[in-house]
């Protein structure tokens, strides 16, 4: 374990620099907007999707996926810089302003169940207030390892596949377990798409003017 954190301690380091801009704009964002009205985005169609509580599985499991592709963004590296780690500071900066100046919520619906699973997504409406809700950071951060996984030569293409599989099962999963609606989701996927394109070319065009 310490020859791989010695061998790796620089995507280590990018990929709890990620972590930490994670809970600045996500915290900050509920500390500035707890006040303020929030707008409820919720159309008919977010209406006919089912809560199917097993899905806070995937909901929660995504947790993983992050660690892995990020680590494998933070070691693609083009003339020192990551494309996804910038992509990844820039979309959370997107997101705070969104949250502190577009604030959301949507109504969620009783958890009735008995099971596990229900258990949990009780818990986590308890713990998890309904806001910062636009862009979703969930499906945005999801999108954007699926974005390094495709885009990234070292990565196989089996892996690649996979990749998508589960990014669009994590965007799946919050709306199935009523904690974003489709707004968000879209919101979500766009920055990603967006994010990693500008910081691409940011870096491509630092590269060509040395």
């Amino acid at each position: 374990m310490r020859k791989f954190i010695e061998k790796n301690r620089y995507e280590i380091l990018l990929v709890v620099q990620a972590a930490i801009v994670n809970g600045v704009a996500y915290y900050g964002g509920k500390l500035l907007s707890r006040n303020m009205y929030h707008r409820c985005l919720a159309t008919g169609l977010d209406a006919a999707i089912p809560l199917l509580p097993w899905t806070i599985l995937i909901y929660f499991g995504g947790v993983l996926f992050w660690i892995v592709n990020y680590f494998i963004g933070a070691g693609n590296r083009k003339g020192g810089h990551s494309p996804m780690i910038a992509a990844h500071v820039l979309g959370e900066a997107v997101c705070f302003l969104f949250f502190v100046c577009l604030p959301t919520t949507m109504a969620r619906p009783e958890v009735t169940g008995t099971g596990l699973c229900d258990w949990i997504l009780r818990l986590t409406y308890r713990l998890d207030a309904a806001d910062n809700l636009l862009p979703s950071i969930h499906c945005f951060e999801s999108w954007l390892c699926w974005i390094e996984a495709r885009k990234n030569p070292r990565v196989p293409k089996w892996y690649k596949w996979v990749s998508l599989a589960i990014a669009a099962a994590i965007c799946l999963s919050t709306l199935t377990v009523k904690q974003h609606v489709l707004a968000d989701v879209a919101a979500g996927i766009l920055l990603a798409e967006v994010c990693y394109l500008g910081a691409e070319r940011f870096f491509r065009a630092r590269a060509a003017g040395k």
